[in-house]
């Protein structure tokens, strides 16, 4: 009966198990930039400055899908590194795959921030404290990964000038992203706990924006000697946006916290109240020009990479792959960026150009989301390199302990 099956082109179950294997042991960290993707879609969507009605509610469905995405991811990696531990070992060491790493904590991230824009202001208090713990537990994670990876880098990889992508990046723009994160939850904290939060905040920020500095000069150095990174990975070339974007975003949200706190205070030690008011106006005026200054790197970033990707583009077609979740969540901080900078400066041109933005990430997202799903579906995105020829060896034992045990 199952060779019948199988003549008319039907899987068997056992056929079907071994892909689910597969499939799982294939399942690496850029799935994550997913999430990364699909929920700053879902902070654009309710944030948009010109909202109509339905808008926001879109939103929260968009979040709601990207909860249950990193739900399944998680419990996918979790079955990969349980059933082949070794594999964690060899993702780590692998120069590559091990970048990616950084695409978890971002992805949580912006869970947790629709949790503080969508839950917190408008249900019960209790969503206050799951954002709170759950920030905190995010923060954890990109500090280990930011420090981690760039270990792991310095005493395991090897690595070449013509071999540095905008990829190198992301363990450090992590905690950027916790960052920011940290500064929206901190507006619905009571002033003993926003400070506590306002100071680990900076530091994360500093943990790192200037890490990620030093990896934009080295990258900067490397177009300019080996000219544009390859077919697939010339989306990267948009992965300097950023730690632009999310740092000038977080930089304005924590800027509003200090000052607000500073106003509130009745001064403390030797700082009167009127002193701390000058601070906190200090801390949120010097805190625009910066961010302005980060708006126009990204925005210098995000010209290069469009023409580095046009000039491709005419030259040869490009092949989809995961790297294309690249496209949405760089362009969508820096969308999140030009927005906050319009409500601050309250200016028209910020807002208008937040939106058309937004717009396109949203575009570029459900783009990028079909394509995802149709290669999902066939298994093609479903390959790891680093397990490099020990896949059949590792799909082949799980395979025959498991066929020894059904003989027995």
């Amino acid at each position: 009966m199952s060779k019948d099956h199988e003549s008319r082109g039907t899987p068997t179950m056992a056929a079907l198990r071994m892909e689910a294997k597969r499939r799982i042991l294939n399942f690496t960290p850029s799935w994550f930039s997913v999430n990364m993707g699909t929920g700053i879609v879902s902070i654009l969507l309710y944030n948009l400055p010109y909202q109509f009605p339905g808008l926001k509610i879109v939103g929260i469905v968009v979040f709601c899908l990207n909860v249950v995405l990193f739900i399944s991811f998680l419990t996918m990696s979790i079955l990969r590194y349980a059933i082949w531990p070794s594999v964690f070992t060899k993702m780590l060491h692998h120069s590559g795959q091990s970048l990616f790493l950084g695409t978890f904590p971002m992805g949580f991230a912006t869970i947790v921030n629709m949790i503080a824009f969508a839950c917190v202001p408008n249900l019960a208090p209790r969503w206050l404290e799951l954002a709170w713990a759950l920030w905190w537990i995010d923060s954890i994670i990109a500090v280990i990964i930011a420090i981690g990876v760039p270990y792991v880098m310095f005493t395991h990889h090897s690595h070449a000038l013509a071999g540095v992508t905008g990829v190198w990046l992301q363990p450090s723009v992590a905690t950027i992203v916790s960052s920011a994160t940290g500064a929206i939850i901190a507006e619905y904290l009571d002033p003993a706990r926003a400070k506590i939060a306002v100071i680990a905040c900076y530091i994360l920020f500093g943990m790192g924006f200037l890490p990620a500095v030093l990896i934009m000069a080295n990258y900067f150095l490397r177009l300019a000697v080996h000219k544009s990174p390859p077919s697939a990975l010339i989306v990267s070339t948009f992965l300097p946006l950023g730690p632009c974007g999310q740092g000038g975003f977080a930089l304005l949200r924590l800027s509003i916290v200090v000052r607000n706190l500073c106003i509130n205070s009745g001064g403390t030690g030797t700082l009167t109240s009127s002193d701390l008011r000058a601070i906190g106006n200090a801390v949120y005026g010097a805190s625009i020009p910066l961010v302005l200054v980060l708006w126009g790197f990204g925005l210098f970033w995000l010209v290069v990479a469009l023409l580095t990707v046009i000039n491709l583009r005419l030259r040869e077609n490009m092949k989809f792959n995961m790297g294309w979740w690249g496209f949405t969540f760089p362009i969508g901080v820096f969308a999140t960026c030009t927005t906050q900078l319009g409500t601050e400066l309250d200016s028209s041109f910020f807002r208008v150009l937040g939106t058309i933005l937004s717009c396109a990430v949203v575009a570029l997202w459900i783009g990028v989301v079909l394509m995802t799903a149709k290669q999902a579906w066939s298994g093609e995105l479903f390959m790891a390199p680093c397990l490099g020829e020990d896949e059949d060896g590792l799909l082949g034992k799980k395979c025959s302990r498991q066929s020894q045990a059904s003989d027995a």
